[in-house]
C-alpha cells in the first residue's frame, strides 16, 4: 500500500526571522532535505503552502507538488487537513519542513502499527508529536469538524479516530537522541542543526 509524505510549509518563521524553509544544510534548502529524506518512504510528497506565490518561490524537487490551505490561517491541523486532502494514497506521513534529521527507520516503524488504527502518533515527555506522525484519510471528516469549530489543536480530534500512540521507548530503538523530532525555530536551533548535520547526522 502506497504512502505519501506531507511537508507542512506554510508558517512564517517569525522566532527564525527569515525563511527556514530555503536555509541551506550542507548545501541543500531544508526543506529540500526533509523531502529527500521522505522519498525513500512515500512514492509522493504534497507539500502544503499559505498561497501559490509560496509555492512558487520554494526550492522543490520536480516530484514534489504543492497545495495551497483550504482553511486559511488553521495552522498545523489546517495544514495536515489540506496534505491528506490532496494525497493520492489512504496513508501519509506528515512532518513539518524544518525538520532536517528525519529518522526514515523511526518513521517506517511507525508504518508498520497502522494496522486497526487511524493515525500513528509518537508521545515524548507525556505529549503527542503530531507533527511526526501518520495518518489515514479516515481523519478527514473529525479534522475538518475542528477546523469550522475553530478548534487548532491538532490532537483535539484524537478522541474522534482510533489513534496507536508510540512510546518513548520504542522511539528510542530507532532513534536514541530523538534527532527524527529536532526542528528549526530559531538562530540557535540552525547553528545546531549545521553542527549536527557537518558531523554526518
Amino acid at each position: 500500500m502506497g504512502v505519501s509524505g506531507i511537508v507542512l510549509a506554510g508558517g512564517l518563521s517569525r522566532r527564525l526571522g527569515r525563511d527556514k524553509a530555503v536555509e541551506p544544510i550542507r548545501g541543500e534548502p531544508l526543506i529540500a532535505r526533509v523531502i529527500g529524506r521522505l522519498d525513500s518512504l512515500t512514492d509522493e510528497t504534497v507539500v502544503v503552502v499559505n498561497n501559490e506565490a509560496r509555492g512558487d518561490e520554494l526550492p522543490l524537487p520536480p516530484t514534489a507538488t504543492t497545495a495551497v490551505d483550504i482553511y486559511p490561517d488553521s495552522g498545523s491541523l489546517g495544514g495536515i487537513y489540506t496534505g491528506l486532502t490532496a494525497a493520492r494514497n489512504d496513508w501519509c506521513v506528515a512532518v513539518g519542513c524544518d525538520m532536517p534529521f528525519l529518522n526514515i527507520e523511526l518513521l517506517a516503524h511507525m508504518l508498520t502499527l497502522r494496522q486497526g488504527y487511524d493515525a500513528v502518533v509518537p508521545v515524548l515527555g507525556g505529549y503527542p508529536e503530531p507533527t511526526h506522525a501518520a495518518y489515514s484519510k479516515v481523519c478527514l471528516p473529525h479534522i475538518e469538524r475542528r477546523l469550522k469549530a475553530g478548534q487548532l489543536k491538532i490532537a483535539g480530534f484524537f478522541d474522534d479516530v482510533r489513534v496507536r500512540f508510540v512510546s518513548e521507548r520504542e522511539v528510542e530503538a530507532f532513534d536514541a537522541e530523538r534527532l527524527s523530532f529536532f526542528n528549526v525555530n530559531t538562530p540557535e536551533d540552525l547553528t545546531r542543526a549545521l553542527a549536527l548535520a557537518d558531523e554526518g547526522r
